[in-house]
């Protein structure tokens, strides 16, 4: 069967290009970074440079590079570090209600440490303003953390106007751009950005290894305490695998985003138009042009979101209704419902996202499978039959040739 893989948001497939520099590093370049002799130097030079890379795709320098297990390491690392190593200046963050869950979770933990939180709403399309920030900001406030672009609904935050008014207030700003490095053009000093975190398996690199931008001057205790490594925020040996493969990845994503951003946009596009013009009573989740290239999220009215994935991987398509980190979950989307959407168009909600492999072919095959999945689950559904009827007209409701309308 056919397998169209539309769940970039969640992990991408690894490049080649990315694979052909890893392997090396696990086979051959065996060394411990932190000894002397000369497998350990040709180690180190391999990481420093691997460091260089990443800093070279948001504009920082490679000392302000850390690397670390992920993205969520990353937040946890800023977050709980700044609540640290500032928490006898002040005891306020502002973040907002669509965050990822490394996010607010760490929020939540720090409430419990005493730390105050308050969380910013968000309008129709998913964007925090900066006014709205500017208002939340007390005395007190040590920290702001506002994504760069949601996972979920793609929108892109105006992180550098937010940044601005951090700085101006002397208050230390921290982005999560999981979802934006390698999509977006960012530049931390540009941007006003004091920590930013990222990680590789978004742009086409391994699991289990990101990297947190700490701008110089500003504090953080160590994440883990040990050997002095990674500037002696984050003891252990270091996984130079992992490093290379990010440096690698951060590489190409910064040479090639505007080619892949193309691509992926005019795919997108071609996308959401299909599925409006083959589905009726569909919702675009996000802005409808601040949004990642790759990012495609509708709700789908009448039907269940689980359904719907269920059915789409049985016709070979993966597909996601929100986050990866809770997709487990029967809840609906919290960003979904921080943008004003009741529980049931939240619940039909289905994330399709794009890669600089996804060809045109992928994206008429999805159109191909989705609009007959669509309807079998409506006509299925109790609330569809009840509020369009079962020729899918609304305006046909209460016709008499309707069955809904003769069975009233």
């Amino acid at each position: 069967m056919k397998r169209v893989y539309l769940d970039n948001a969640a992990t991408t497939k690894i490049d080649p290009r990315v694979l052909e520099v890893m392997v090396p590093a696990l086979r051959d370049n065996f060394g411990n970074p932190s000894s002397i002799y000369a497998e350990a130097r040709t180690a180190k030079k391999a990481l420093e440079e691997a460091r260089a890379q990443v800093a070279g795709l948001i504009g920082a320098k490679a000392g302000e590079v850390i690397f670390t297990g992920g993205g969520s390491e990353a937040d946890n690392m800023a977050l709980r570090g700044i609540a640290e190593a500032y928490g006898k200046k002040g005891g306020h963050i502002i973040t907002s209600k669509v965050e990822h869950h490394a996010i607010l979770h760490t929020c939540e933990y720090l409430q419990k440490q005493g730390f105050a939180v308050t969380y910013l709403p968000v309008d129709e399309f998913g964007l925090t303003t900066p006014e709205d920030v500017k208002q939340a900001i007390r005395p007190d406030t040590i920290l702001i953390s506002i994504m760069y672009a949601n996972n979920e609904v793609g929108t892109i935050m105006p992180i550098r106007e937010i940044g601005a008014i951090a700085r101006e207030r002397k208050i230390l700003f921290h982005t999560d751009a999981v979802q934006a490095a390698g999509h977006v053009d960012i530049d931390v000093e540009r941007d006003n950005i004091d920590l930013l975190s990222l990680t590789a398996h978004k742009i086409q690199g391994p699991k289990g290894v990101g990297a947190l931008y700490l701008r110089k001057g500003v504090k953080l205790p160590p994440l883990i305490h040990g050997g002095g490594q990674e500037r002696g925020f984050r003891a252990g040996t270091e996984n130079l695998p992992g490093a290379v493969a990010l440096g690698k990845a951060c590489e190409l994503a910064g040479a090639e985003l505007e080619k892949n951003n193309a691509h992926m946009e005019k795919l997108r596009d071609y996308l959401l138009d299909g599925i409006f013009a083959k589905i009726p009573y569909v919702k675009l989740n996000g802005h409808p042009k601040m949004r990642l290239s790759n990012n495609v999220n509708v709700s789908v009215r009448y039907i269940e979101g689980e359904g719907m994935l269920l059915r789409l991987d049985m016709a070979g398509i993966s597909a996601s209704s929100g986050s990866a980190c809770t997709s487990g979950s029967l809840d609906p989307s919290h960003v979904l419902l921080a943008m004003g959407l009741d529980h049931a168009t939240a619940h039909g909600s289905l994330r399709l996202t794009l890669s600089p492999e996804t060809s045109k072919e992928d994206i008429d095959y999805l159109l191909e499978k989705l609009p007959p999945i669509a309807e079998f689950l409506r006509v299925m559904s109790p609330v569809y039959k009840a509020e369009v009827g079962v020729c899918g007209r609304q305006e046909l409701k209460n016709c008499a040739a309707c069955p809904v309308g003769r069975e009233k």
